[in-house]
């Protein structure tokens, strides 16, 4: 099926006398008529619901749709995307492992990788997305399990060479990670360019409409875990917290993603909630029909902006005059996403006063939905950073982040211009 049939057809099948929509399974536990019954799903012999927290049948609806639209094999949902980036990583990494990341990756991924895991014994090194085969291959060691990148970076819209990427990580024999949130599997979809596994927030455009914190990991089921036994352990070796279960022997294919769920979503339990997973599936359902609104809506603000007298700069992938234009029209011809970045000549305080006079748009942490809403990530997201990590990150002082929401495009550049004038 085409992409906009699967947001529409594909996860929930239900058979005679079922409900059409999905429904919500808004229990913590599934009944079942003998112990022995119960016994071989905990044995990982029999598949089924036990427990919420392990898997759900609304939740694996909708995870199965995104998997489908990503073009995977297998996929799950977390509670948030920060969770989603935590188990992909945490999947297939231990203490005394390292990893290697672009360094425009979201604020929050970036503390993750580089601080709270680094507590854990998990080391990483910090790469530009620009940088050349040679300086890339130069960050990996012998310990080295993954590489995590984003498609398009938030918020500094670096467009992601990814057969660059994932070519190197593969000749270092580890799986390429990538966070495709801003692009969707609407406007790209990594694993034709060689990507391993894929993360989401999906809080933010799939969601759509602001209403539900959650995320997703995609496994593309071509990285051959087996090959490589003693750089993947969890995967290839015994695990004896399930009787000694070796994921890769038992499951092919799903042994990733059964893992993530079987072992860490039962001992750290970041589980996206059923009535979550529903919403989410609402907004799946239109996503097809956002995306582009998104995509023609912020080339045209784009364009307007690069036109104003007072505006210092834009950074737009869909823009002749960007610097990933190129990459943009390779990996995503059918459009980007929705978000717009652009510093005004005033600098800083400029873009505060901006700010404060926008009446359409609102100034919130959010971004990626229907509404327009705008975040100065110097001041917000990226607070944590020193001016030269937030350089290093492409976050200048005054770059302001502007989510291009679904209104009508012209009320949105009213909206800016009246408030760029006053700024």
């Amino acid at each position: 099926m085409k992409r906009e049939t699967i947001c529409i057809q594909s996860g929930w099948k239900p058979t005679k006398g079922e409900p059409r929509v999905l429904p919500i399974y808004q229990s913590t536990t599934f009944k079942y008529d003998t112990s022995e019954q119960m016994g071989r799903l905990f044995d990982l012999e029999d598949s089924g619901y036990f427990y919420t927290r392990l898997q759900n049948p609304t939740n694996d609806a909708v995870a199965q749709k995104i998997c489908e639209l990503e073009g995977g094999v297998a996929a799950m949902l977390t509670s948030s995307g920060q969770a989603a980036n935590y188990y992909a990583v945490f999947n297939i990494c231990e203490a005394g492992d390292h990893l290697v990341m672009s360094s425009t990756v979201y604020g929050g991924t970036f503390n993750l990788l580089t601080c709270t895991m680094k507590k854990m014994g998990i080391s990483c090194t910090v790469v530009d997305p620009d940088a050349s085969e040679e300086e890339l291959n130069a960050a990996f060691r012998p310990n080295t399990k993954c590489v995590v990148a984003e498609t398009i970076a938030n918020p500094a819209l670096v467009v992601l060479d990814i057969e660059k990427f994932a070519r190197v990580a593969h000749a270092h024999e580890v799986p390429l990670i990538i966070d495709n949130t801003f692009a969707t599997p609407i406007n790209c979809r990594p694993f034709e360019f060689g990507a391993d596994i894929v993360t989401h927030s999906t809080t933010k455009y799939m969601d759509g409409h602001a209403m539900c914190v959650g995320g997703a990991i995609v496994d593309s089921g071509n990285f051959d875990w087996s090959k490589y036994p003693d750089k993947f352990p969890g995967l290839c070796t015994p695990d004896e917290s399930y009787h000694g279960i070796v994921y890769t022997e038992k499951f092919g294919k799903g042994a990733y993603i059964t893992k993530a769920t079987s072992q860490l979503m039962r001992d750290l339990g970041s589980i996206q909630s059923p009535m979550n997973a529903f919403l989410l599936n609402v907004g799946l359902e239109t996503l097809h029909l956002r995306m582009p609104c998104h995509c023609a809506n912020a080339q045209k603000v784009a364009e307007f902006l690069e036109a104003h007298e007072k505006v210092a700069w834009v950074n737009y992938p869909g823009l002749k005059s960007n610097k990933y234009y190129e990459l943009a029209q390779k990996y995503m011809p059918k459009g980007s996403c929705g978000v717009i970045s652009f510093g005004l000549k005033g600098g800083r305080e400029a873009a505060s006063n901006m700010m404060d006079k926008l009446q359409l748009a609102a100034i919130v942490t959010h971004v990626a939905d229907a509404r327009t809403c705008v975040l100065h990530p110097a001041s917000h997201t990226h607070r944590q950073m020193n001016d030269e990590q937030l350089v290093e990150a492409g976050v200048a002082p005054d770059l302001i982040r502007l989510s291009v929401g679904i209104e009508n495009v012209e009320d949105i550049i009213a909206d800016l211009a009246q408030a760029i004038e006053k700024a």
